[in-house]
């Protein structure tokens, strides 16, 4: 739009008058530019091919979607004038270029035109230069972990395709020759799978997506078989493959849509050969801000080693009790088979559910940390027969006795004499049972339904019966007693957790017994292999399952809350032991 008076656009006629004085002269040139209106703006000037070639450039080198371009001041001298002009470019993706020159304007025989060089377009523009759009692009966001090192960062990753209808009529070869390179990356990539892929599809096939460190070492190779293509994307790759593998792979997908910053760009001038001569304009790129999980690289790979031991599944969850900063999530290749297990897997607690029926009993009033509970071999409670492990008996001891020994039948008895839904209560206060939206990490702390049968309350009561949970919900009710309440659970920092579901807060009087219990279980009871890594707190447990027996330790020691789980792994020894080692490999002052 023209700021001083009316505009007049004309077509070059030969009866057309030209506008009397510089100024509307000068604004019918701008009309014209602004409108793209080449050939129009081109006769306004005393060199309308230059003109004409230098406007259609710069229309198409900016890339330019709008001018706004205005009059802003007039000097006349004679028959010779400048009019000082405002550009106001339009570019893509929303990008502004505001800028002033001034036209030289001349007359000639009484009628004013533009006297035309590249300074109409730029004040800095040569008669042989063009001006050109560039692009920044901006530094992809990385993730980090709670000390400050990546965990991922901006990087290249290479797609493998097949195209079955360019193999060459020979796709059983090329799929053979493509599984073999490939097997070693993705062991569920085969000859046959290929084969089957490809050929019910028309045109490529995606069938893998290597790590730049893994397709260098293949890439000719690769080239050399029929029907195989690879393209080059950017990603966010890992910078340790071994670095809770599962989980990081579950972040990525939490962050990857927001880690593009804004791009910058700038203006340029050219010269005829293409080669940049000078910067008009610059806007750096802002990059996106890093991510940060609250992952401990320490307590991760002592935790990582440690489950890598055991040949059966196992993992390790470990929350920080003063945060509900998740700290380290392990599991073994065995476990990863069935997915991100250690949050979201559900299986029975065995013994080291007592913490959460040992706090409903304090909860209820029904016993205390030095109550009298029986502890025989066997006891019978409606039509179930519970047994201690190897009917071990111990007569009439404190409650803090029984869950020390971890009796079967103290805790038996007590889950009897409870309301239908005292274990499903106490269960919330210890973080078992609501719904955890923890981003970048699925969770299921566990379900502990009501039990309105005794004989399912009875089992309920000792970790056997319809009561299931993830080594995450345990290692919050860990952190619950260390804390005093239950911490809302995180992952990636700055982003909330929403929590669905009852979660009543918990009881000191529940918090204070369990302490003084789990330590004795620890310095006197079924954990004191561990006993030497300091002021540890925890409850053994071995819940019996079809084919064996799950091995659980579940506890805390300082800030660092635990539950470790070996899936059929025997004796809750095993699961101790495997604590125990991630323990010892932590740095001093863990």
């Amino acid at each position: 739009m023209l700021a001083i008076g009316a505009v007049v656009t004309a077509s070059l006629t030969g009866c057309t008058p030209k506008p009397d004085g510089p100024e509307p002269a000068a604004q019918e040139f701008l009309a014209a530019f602004e409108s793209n209106d080449i050939a129009a703006a081109a006769a306004d000037t005393d060199k309308p091919d230059a003109a004409a070639t230098a406007l259609t450039e710069t229309w198409t080198n900016l890339q330019a979607e709008a001018l706004d371009a205005e009059t802003t001041s007039v000097q006349v001298d004679g028959d010779t004038a400048t009019v000082g002009y405002t550009y106001t470019w339009q570019l893509p993706k929303d990008r502004v270029w505001t800028y002033d020159g001034q036209l030289n304007m001349g007359r000639s025989e009484g009628e004013w035109v533009v006297r035309w060089t590249a300074s109409d377009i730029h004040p800095k523009l040569g008669d042989t230069q063009t001006m050109s759009l560039r692009s920044t692009a901006a530094p992809r966001a990385r993730v980090n972990e709670r000390s400050g090192t990546d965990v991922l960062v901006p990087g290249v990753v290479h797609r493998i395709k097949f195209d079955a209808a360019t193999a060459n009529n020979n796709v059983v070869a090329s799929a053979t020759a493509l599984s073999t390179l490939l097997t070693p990356f993705d062991a569920s990539i085969t000859a046959q799978s290929i084969v089957e892929s490809a050929t019910s599809v028309d045109g490529d096939y995606p069938v893998a997506l290597l790590r730049d460190s893994d397709f260098q070492p293949i890439s000719a190779a690769l080239t050399e078989i029929p029907g195989v293509t690879a393209s080059d994307e950017s990603d966010l790759v890992s910078t340790d493959p071994t670095f809770a593998p599962d989980l990081v792979g579950q972040v990525k997908k939490a962050v990857i849509d927001e880690v593009d910053g804004k791009a910058g760009w700038s203006v340029v001038t050219t010269n005829r050969n293409g080669v940049d001569i000078d910067v008009l304009t610059d806007t750096p790129p802002q990059p996106a801000p890093s991510f940060s999980i609250s992952l401990d690289r320490n307590i991760q790979v002592a935790a990582q080693r440690a489950v890598n031991a055991r040949t059966e599944q196992a993992m390790t969850v470990v929350i920080q009790p003063s945060t509900g900063a998740i700290l380290a999530v392990a599991q073994n290749p065995a476990a990863d088979r069935d997915g991100p297990v250690a949050s979201a897997g559900l299986y029975p607690p065995g013994s080291t559910f007592k913490i959460i029926t040992a706090g409903a009993a304090i909860s209820s009033g029904l016993a205390t940390p030095g109550s009298t509970v029986p502890c025989p071999g066997r006891i019978e409670i409606g039509e179930r027969s519970v047994p201690n492990y190897n009917e071990f008996a111990l007569g009439d001891v404190t409650m803090s006795t029984a869950f020390t020994r971890s009796c079967n039948t103290s805790f038996a008895k007590l889950a009897s004499e409870m309301s239908p839904d005292a274990l499903t209560v106490a269960a919330s206060q210890f973080g078992v049972g609501p719904d955890y939206d923890v981003v970048g990490l699925p969770t299921d702390s566990g379900s502990v339904p009501p039990a309105e049968e005794l004989v399912q309350r009875t089992e309920d009561g000792f970790g056997q019966g319809k009561v299931v949970v993830s080594t995450f919900g345990m290692a919050l009710a860990a952190a619950t007693v260390a804390h005093g309440s239950t911490p809302v659970p995180n992952l990636l920092v700055g982003r909330d957790t929403a929590i669905t579901g009852d979660h009543p807060p918990i009881e000191p009087a529940m918090v204070d017994g369990l302490r003084g219990m789990m330590r004795s279980v620890v310095t006197s009871g079924t954990a004191e292999r561990i006993a030497d890594q300091g002021e540890v707190y925890g409850k053994t447990g071995e819940a019996e399952v079809e084919g064996g027996s799950h091995s659980w330790f579940v506890g805390y020691r300082g800030d660092i809350a635990f539950a470790t789980l070996v899936v059929r792994g025997g004796s809750s020894d095993n699961a101790v032991a495997v604590t125990r080692e991630m323990f010892e490999q932590l740095p001093s002052g863990y």
